[in-house]
């Protein structure tokens, strides 16, 4: 018996164990963004011809038809089997008939994908809360939305025009083998916001989060999308939106994983001479070149983040690029991204997977930067070992909720925006 324990000792001595997270699968990641369909740049320029926006970006979403992006999305997910997805522009669009017509959804974008994966994937959920943060939203409004559509509203209301308006936010999807390793979920915003009309039109950005336990440990995952438009001279909302997801984050003790569309490229601002066929911001006075103080990725690595790669200052990974209808680059940027390095059309390194708190990068890609596109962005995979000991989980993030406005607000803000609309046709009358 002795001699068979000594065997047994000799044995295992001469084979060293490896580690509980050596032996574990690793955790793959993938971050897409779901675009909502339309050029919303273009959009706001028709503003106050709030009509002809509306219509303009109907008349795209039904050319970008996610209904044919959303196999090549599931296809995409499919070949890369993915643990987490971070989600940005999970994307509702809703109509009303009437006035006193309650909204309709038309297209989700979210639960549509969902559906294509045949319930492999679910939002990530705990407790009644789910992680997919609304987000800003254009709502219906009353003959300043209307759209015209025949072919959808006569199946639906029984009509030709409708009011629309869209939802857009940020979801955390994950394989439904993990939903019983959620240990928390939550959803919250960014005090920085673009305020496009004050008041009247301002632009939320938030994130989602989810705790969840894989190889044996508590991860924090967070899907985020930072904001896009930024003024000349002043600092980038999205350079603050990151600011205060690194502060919203910093007593987070487990490992951390935060998925999103940052906005932000490793060149930014740039100078007024560099080449900038996306409009990136700029350097001026208060965001001088090369430094921190006004680019989102800059102010993530410099907090201890790890970005995932692939190296975001290989023109190679550039994510970012397509034109609004998904046929390819228009030829100005496709010039320009293969004088930069890249052979797909695409100039800019917005998308990224930053990872913190003992967690191993094992490999990263680019994907969907050749056609068929099921998006304008590219996105990243990211596979992981948690290197982290012990599991803990950290307290929930607060919620940041943003400001409700009341009902008689909502119908004061109604009127303002018909009387401004008015005024500048009178104008152009002229």
């Amino acid at each position: 018996m002795k001699k068979t324990i000594l065997v047994l000792i000799a044995t295992l001595l001469a084979f060293p164990m490896s580690s509980t997270h050596a032996a574990e699968q690793p955790i793959k990641v993938m971050s897409r963004n779901l675009y909502l369909g339309a050029d919303v740049g273009v959009a706001l320029a028709k503003i106050p011809n709030m009509p002809a926006a509306a219509q303009f970006m109907w008349d795209q979403v039904q050319q970008t038809d996610f209904s044919k992006r959303k196999k090549i999305l599931a296809e995409e997910i499919r070949a890369e089997s993915p643990d987490v997805i971070g989600i940005q522009e999970a994307t509702v669009w809703y109509c009303k008939a009437h006035f006193w017509s309650k909204k309709t959804e038309v297209f989700n974008f979210t639960t549509e994908l969902l559906a294509e994966l045949s319930g492999d994937y679910i939002i990530a959920e705990k407790n009644g809360v789910t992680a997919n943060n609304p987000g800003y939203s254009i709502g219906p409004i009353p003959f300043l939305t209307k759209v015209s559509d025949p072919i959808t509203f006569q199946t639906l209301f029984g009509l030709n025009e409708a009011d629309c308006g869209f939802q857009i936010g940020d979801a955390l999807l994950i394989k439904k083998s993990l939903s019983q390793y959620v240990n928390q979920v939550g959803n919250s915003e960014y005090k920085a916001v673009y305020k496009v009309v004050p008041t009247l039109m301002e632009i939320y950005r938030g994130y989602s989060w989810a705790d969840i336990t894989v190889q044996g440990t508590n991860v924090r995952f967070v899907t985020t999308h930072l904001e896009s438009l930024w003024d000349a001279n002043k600092v980038p909302k999205a350079a603050d939106q990151a600011r205060q997801l690194v502060d919203d984050l910093k007593n987070t003790k487990s490992p951390i994983v935060v998925i999103g569309d940052f906005n932000s490229d490793p060149r930014d601002p740039r100078s007024l001479d560099a080449p900038n066929p996306g409009e990136q911001p700029t350097a001026s006075k208060n965001c001088p070149a090369g430094t921190p103080v006004c680019n989102a990725y800059k102010v993530m690595r410099e907090a201890g983040y790890t970005d995932s790669g692939p190296d975001a200052s290989d023109p190679s990974t550039y994510s970012w690029g397509m034109n609004s209808l998904l046929t390819g680059p228009d030829a100005e940027r496709a010039q320009a991204a293969k004088k930069m390095g890249n052979n797909f059309g695409f100039t800019d390194r917005l998308d990224y997977i930053f990872v913190k708190n003992g967690i191993k990068v094992l490999t990263s890609k680019i994907i969907g930067q050749a056609a068929p596109y099921g998006t304008d962005h590219a996105g990243v995979v990211t596979e992981l070992n948690i290197t982290a000991l012990g599991s803990v989980i950290s307290d929930r993030l607060d919620s940041h909720n943003r400001f409700p406005i009341s009902f008689w607000k909502g119908v004061g803000l109604l009127l303002l925006t018909l009387i401004t609309w008015r005024i500048a046709r009178r104008f152009r009358r002229r």
